[in-house]
């Protein structure tokens, strides 16, 4: 069971350093609004993930390719929105940050990560096998895998979170440049996935 239990550690640990939309996300939200209002954000994969592997383990099995390619075209739209919030951001800065149609900072990356088909892709090919199998031992394997996956993942994204606030000390330039970063790795992650999931359905 510990090689079992320090697989999942690795799962996590992978899930948050792999740069992503919800990675460019609490970079520019650390920014905007330091360490203590941004951690809760690292509680994402609880409300996004939970629903995701429910959904692998039961439906996505039998659900047609169309179903993912439809919620990564959504993700893409999704994403967007948040790019064009933190540009919004970065052009206020200096009076003040208000962001167009800001949603609760958990909310946000919630929403953002269960649009994102990289989560669905790992739950429905890799994470709910795993889980399946660790639960055809035994209840307390399957438990194991889900605390060592989300118990790293989530320290990791809170070690994240952390990292990225200490830049609001380097000066009002440096963390406008970063805003800048978050916005443009925001459009890039959306446009990808809007384009993916349009050559998707039409191919």
């Amino acid at each position: 069971m510990l090689i079992y239990f320090l697989k999942a550690c690795s799962l996590g640990l992978s899930a948050a350093a792999l740069p992503g939309p919800l990675q460019a996300l609490l970079l520019s939200e650390s920014v905007k609004h330091g360490w203590r209002k941004s951690l809760p954000m690292a509680l994402t994969p609880l409300l996004s993930d939970g629903p995701i592997l429910l959904l692998a383990v039961l439906v996505l099995s039998r659900t047609p390719a169309w179903f993912l390619t439809t919620v990564q075209l959504a993700g893409g739209v999704f994403i967007l929105y948040l790019a064009y919030a933190a540009l919004m951001a970065f052009k206020q800065f200096e009076t003040r940050v208000v962001v167009v149609g800001e949603f609760p900072g958990l909310l946000k990356s919630a929403l953002l990560n269960f649009l994102n088909p990289n989560p669905w892709l790992f739950w429905s090919l890799v994470g709910a096998p795993i889980f399946l199998q660790g639960l055809g031992v035994s209840g307390w394997w399957a438990a194991g895998f889900l605390l060592g996956f989300f118990g790293c993942m989530l320290l990791a994204l809170a070690g994240l979170i952390v990292v990225f606030s200490q830049a609001r000390r380097a000066g009002d330039g440096f963390n406008r440049g970063l805003l800048l970063v978050s916005a443009l790795g925001l459009f890039v992650f959306g446009g990808f996935q809007v384009v993916r999931g349009v050559l998707g359905l039409i191919s």
